[in-house]
């Protein structure tokens, strides 16, 4: 049985279907909260040109992956075009016992593995205004052929019935709009319960307030 970690910081995880403006929006979110670390997943492929190691991902051998995910230090993990990516139970739990939240891009299955490890994460799905919206962002974007951006609208649709999974559900039809509303269920949840009794301990005990933090 694992030993749940202290929850003076909060794991976010992030979904949504490919052009719904998930990376746009956690990387405003970022750079406006300074307190939220994004989460670096190992993987197994070859740096690219650029990639550091510790910046963009941590960069595994086939062997050292497969043992660490033996030794359950994985989260998630997915096998995706012939390479090994997971993201770090070890790292996340390291982070928030030190107070930092935490936040996971990744998709609704990796975020179904998350949940049964790590319940208390904060679960957020980012939706399109439209899925004919979605499309011509996918198109505006440049970066796929006409039948990459069919499959990935064809894909989409099955993607955005997991939304139920998660706890909030954002539309992203304006972006100042839903960066706002991303940036206040950060700022809600640190002020649950548990979130403000483990990062004030002092105050509580002043306060005759006794909280069971795991």
């Amino acid at each position: 049985m694992l030993t749940p970690p202290s929850p003076s910081g909060s794991l976010f995880v992030v979904a949504a279907p490919s052009g719904a403006g998930k990376s746009s929006m956690v990387n405003a979110l970022l750079a406006q909260e300074p307190g939220i670390k994004l989460s670096i997943s190992y993987t197994t492929r070859a740096p690219r040109p650029g990639e550091e190691h510790g910046r963009e991902y941590f960069f595994a051998s086939e062997a050292d992956f497969l043992e660490r995910r033996a030794k359950g230090e994985f989260l998630e993990s997915a096998e995706v075009h012939g390479n090994y990516y997971g993201t770090s139970r070890i790292a996340i739990e390291e982070q928030t016992r030190q107070g930092n939240d935490v936040l996971l891009e990744i998709d609704w299955q990796g975020a179904q593995q998350v949940r049964k490890q790590f319940p208390q994460a904060v679960g957020i799905f980012i939706l399109p205004p439209s899925i004919l919206a979605l499309k011509d962002r996918l198109e505006k974007r440049g970066q796929d052929e006409p039948e990459v951006i069919a499959r990935r609208l064809l894909a989409a649709g099955g993607e955005i019935a997991h939304a139920t999974e998660f706890e909030y559900v954002i539309i992203n039809q304006d972006f100042a709009t839903a960066l706002s509303q991303l940036a206040a269920i950060v700022k809600a949840t640190r002020c649950r319960f548990l979130q403000q009794a483990a990062r004030n301990p002092s105050l509580f005990a002043q306060l005759g307030i006794h909280a069971n933090l795991y």
